[in-house]
């Protein structure tokens, strides 16, 4: 299979497939695709019928949109822990998942998605904030119900922990303050090999764009 990407410093919807395929062993290879670039545009188009990233191709099928994929994923291995084995587990973590997908544009526009960015707090605005307070109240939900057998929001590594991972990465790079118990969550998805591998190469890349690079 291939997962084809944009920037790492900035794609946030490429970080999703891309860190939970890595995490839980699904062997693929990525082709990044630099973002608002010459040619850039035309090149998404050939490889993905939406014209966004990420895309994964698995043969002669295409497969666009995060979410999409990661369902994806969950019906090609079964056996590798996409979703909560646990019914309602796996119930409550696909609407939170969804929830992210469809909601939460306040925190996306004032945040962008910036792993270069050194953690600096920023004003958020009362619409920021009550998508941060939705946010940490879904992840305490999650965890106090079904986290029982691990660090994250289902106990091991899911689908749900890779929707929200580029929400911690905005978190922490844009100094937002949250209660202990997030910040543990938050602590342990960064403590992630794959985490540490898609920010490093992130940090590296050579491509920038000011409007990430430039949010005060």
């Amino acid at each position: 299979m291939k997962l084809v990407i944009g920037n790492k410093a900035y794609s946030s919807w490429s970080f999703r497939p891309w860190i939970l395929m890595t995490v839980l062993g699904i062997p693929f290879e990525e082709e990044l695709i630099p973002l608002y670039r010459e040619g850039s545009a035309e090149a998404i188009r050939r490889l993905s019928p939406g014209g966004k990233v990420p895309a994964l191709i698995d043969g002669g099928l295409v497969v666009w949109e995060s979410l999409a994929i990661i369902e994806y994923l969950a019906d090609r291995f079964p056996g590798r822990g996409v979703w909560p084995d646990d019914i309602a587990a796996r119930a409550h973590a696909r609407a939170l998942a969804t929830e992210m997908h469809a909601g939460f544009q306040p925190l996306r526009n004032r945040c962008p998605m910036n792993v270069r960015r050194a953690p600096k707090a920023l004003v958020l605005g009362p619409e920021v904030e009550a998508n941060v307070a939705r946010i940490v109240a879904a992840w305490g939900e999650a965890r106090a119900r079904f986290g029982a057998g691990g660090p994250f929001l289902y106990g091991a590594f899911s689908g749900a922990d890779a929707m929200y991972a580029p929400v911690v990465s905005r978190f922490h790079c844009y100094a937002v303050p949250v209660p202990p118990e997030a910040r543990a969550y938050m602590d342990a998805v960064m403590a992630l090999p794959a985490w540490r591998a898609w920010t490093e190469a992130g940090q590296a890349e050579p491509w920038h764009l000011a409007d990430s690079d430039d949010v005060v």
